[in-house]
Formats: C-alpha cells, sequence, structure tokens
C-alpha cells in the first residue's frame, strides 16, 4: 500500500516492472499523428465523457465545417454545437471551446501554441490549465503528446488499473495522481506507459468484472493479489 507523501523506491520499481510487462504484452505503442497543439486542444475538449470513434467524428465534422480555428471562434454557437453533436454535450463543449479561443486570440494575437515549448514544464501546464474546461488531463495531453513536453495523463482507466495495482495511494484523487505518476515512471514512459495502461483499463481491467485471468500484471496487483488469499 502506498504513502500519501512521497513514492517509494519499491513503488518506482513496481511501476517500472508494470511498464515492462504491459510493454511485453503490448508492445510500445505510438499516439496517433500528432496535432498541432492548437488542434489537440480541441480535440481533447470534444474527447471528455465520449470516446474516441465520437470525439474523431465531431473534430473532424468541425474541420470540414469551418477552415480555420479563427472561423470556428467567430461562428454562430449553435453552427459550433451542430458540428460536434457527435461527441456529447455539445450545448456545453461548443461555448466553452469558444470562449477559449477568444481569449487565446486576445492575448497572444494568433492561435500558435509552440510558444508553450520555450516555457519550464509547470508553466506551460499552468497556462493550459486557467481556462474553463481544461483540467490536468487535458493540459498534460497536449504537453506530452503535441507539445513533446513530458507529462503523464490521467483518465477514468489510468485511476482505476493504478489505484487496483496500488501504483498510488487509494485515497488519492484523479487531480494529485498526475504528479504522482510523473514521479513513479520516467519522462520517456510517460507516453507509451500512459496508453498502455488505458488499453489495459479498456480491453482487461474493466471497471466491472476485470478479466483478471487474461491480464499480464497479476503478480504485482494488489486488487488481484487481494480477491485471492
Amino acid at each position: 500500500m502506498s504513502s500519501a507523501s512521497e513514492p517509494q523506491t519499491t513503488l518506482v520499481n513496481k511501476a517500472q516492472a508494470v511498464f515492462r510487462l504491459l510493454a511485453d504484452f503490448y508492445g510500445i505503442p505510438e499516439w496517433r499523428q500528432p496535432l498541432p497543439a492548437i488542434d489537440e486542444l480541441i480535440s481533447t475538449i470534444l474527447s471528455q465523457n465520449t470516446n474516441d470513434t465520437n470525439r474523431d467524428a465531431a473534430f473532424n465534422n468541425l474541420k470540414a465545417r469551418f477552415k480555420t480555428w479563427e472561423e470556428v471562434r467567430d461562428a454562430p454557437v449553435e453552427a459550433v454545437q451542430a458540428a460536434i453533436r457527435t461527441a456529447g454535450l455539445a450545448n456545453q463543449k461548443a461555448p466553452r471551446m469558444q470562449a477559449i479561443l477568444r481569449r487565446i486570440s486576445a492575448e497572444r494575437g494568433s492561435l500558435d501554441l509552440d510558444f508553450l515549448k520555450r516555457l519550464e514544464r509547470d508553466e506551460a501546464h499552468a497556462w493550459l490549465s486557467r481556462f474553463n474546461g481544461v483540467g490536468p488531463k487535458t493540459a498534460a495531453i497536449v504537453l506530452q503528446f503535441s507539445l513533446g513536453i513530458p507529462a503523464f495523463p490521467v483518465d477514468t482507466h489510468v485511476y482505476r488499473v493504478s489505484g487496483r495495482l496500488g501504483l498510488r495511494p487509494q485515497k488519492m484523487n484523479v487531480e494529485k495522481a498526475h504528479a504522482w505518476l510523473e514521479k513513479v515512471f520516467k519522462p520517456e514512459q510517460y507516453g507509451p506507459g500512459h496508453l498502455n495502461i488505458i488499453r489495459l483499463g479498456r480491453e482487461i481491467c474493466h471497471a466491472r468484472s476485470p478479466e483478471c485471468a487474461r491480464c499480464p500484471l497479476t503478480s504485482l496487483c494488489d486488487y488481484f493479489q487481494g480477491t485471492n488469499r
């Protein structure tokens, strides 16, 4: 059981074993074709509370309907809502995205976010996190997968699996889990580790009725060990 202060060496070693076993089981995955940071930001907002298929459909609809993000920014909100309907929560996501695009334009004079590469990691994360609708996971995805700034995104699958494995304190909330998991994995492991843990959560370590017999991590898993005593 992990302590709520700093990860101990044994926990770091456990995380390294998790990474290796998942890499052996699934391989080293790669993120889809990297997007410009502003595209990744919008795509990740669309992904909230939906699946990848619906996210991609909404994102592609948006890009087909509007030629530029400036057009999205300035369009009637109803037109943006219609374009992203397949992602769900369009009435919330559309005005939220437009507000972000307007604020970035007002502050920066453009929607190019490459300037974040020149900031310290925590400064870049804080800059993105100021916007309503951009939580730790969304900011981490933009940093890690678009800007090449190491960050470990924690979605519902990563949170569940890391808790079952005992890679984080059980009562730690999802916001604090981002920084915690960044301490137990190496920066070069953040991207593939995140993706492989998500895959495990989707395919085997389900929220209900996890298929432990198929899991490559049973020897390391607190949940499995606890249910098989």
